[in-house]
């Protein structure tokens, strides 16, 4: 099975950049199921009814966030409406919303999506570790191929959580930080991680913002009103390879793709 896991989406940028590489990439690495981190696909902060349908009409079939799936009010909306948008699992009970679902390919196989966020440099919530292990148990019921997003800031944090779930799941992915790193490989007992996959949208940028205007705030250390940056787009992901029957992963590949 091949899983296609595509680096948070930063804007009309990081559409546009899906428009013109998801299909065509699709279409040449045979990919059964992708799933894409959204929680800033509109505009740069949030998620709404209509670009949650655009990114299901570009071919995602699963919809991972953060904790940027608040800043929109219409974000609660599609968490209670859309079962193929996930928020982070370890928020306190009775927020919006699931952490994790199993999920249909096309051709009949069963994947399970977890979505998590870290603690450390972030908001203090349930620990990801313990919420993973019950998750993982509920998920391995209905299928052992089992996708993590581990939204976080701190390396360590999803290295060791990556370390942590070896053996148990298919794969660890980290998503936040808007930069990809180089550091993927497959893990004891078949679990793919890569420490981030990386952003789709503007290169031109300070992780998706205006260079310029985050340069002025590091300067004057003052609030600023972020801009998207739209130029040079770039489209990055992850292409997974996993056995249907084990759960374990074969193979993860980093793409990244410019424009």
């Amino acid at each position: 099975m091949n899983i296609l896991f595509i680096g948070d989406v930063v804007g009309r940028p990081g559409r546009q950049a899906m428009k013109q590489h998801l299909d065509p990439l699709v279409d040449a690495r045979m990919v059964d199921l992708v799933v894409a981190n959204g929680e800033n696909a509109a505009g740069g902060f949030g998620l709404t009814a209509e670009v949650g349908r655009e990114l299901f009409d570009l071919g995602v079939q699963v919809i991972t966030s953060g904790n940027h799936i608040w800043d929109k009010k219409e974000g609660l909306d599609c968490l209670l409406s859309e079962g193929r948008i996930l928020r982070p699992g370890n928020y306190p009970e009775g927020v919006p919303g699931q952490g994790s679902a199993v999920f249909s390919t096309p051709a009949g196989g069963r994947v399970g999506v977890i979505n998590l966020e870290g603690r450390v440099f972030m908001a203090n919530l349930d620990c990801p570790f313990r919420v993973a292990d019950r998750l993982v148990e509920e998920l391995r019921q209905v299928t052992p191929v089992i996708l993590v997003d581990f939204h976080a800031e701190a390396t360590s944090e999803k290295i060791a959580l990556g370390h942590y779930l070896a053996g148990r799941v298919s794969a660890v992915l980290g998503t936040h930080t808007h930069v990809q790193t180089a550091d993927e490989r497959i893990l004891p007992g078949g679990t793919a991680f890569i420490s981030d996959v990386g952003m789709t949208g503007s290169q031109d940028s300070v992780i998706g913002i205006r260079k310029e205007i985050a340069i002025e705030k590091f300067l004057k250390q003052v609030p600023m009103r972020f801009e998207l940056a739209k130029k040079d787009p770039i489209f990055s992901a992850v292409l997974l390879d996993v056995d249907e029957r084990s759960g374990q992963a074969r193979t993860i590949e980093r793409i990244l793709v410019r424009s």
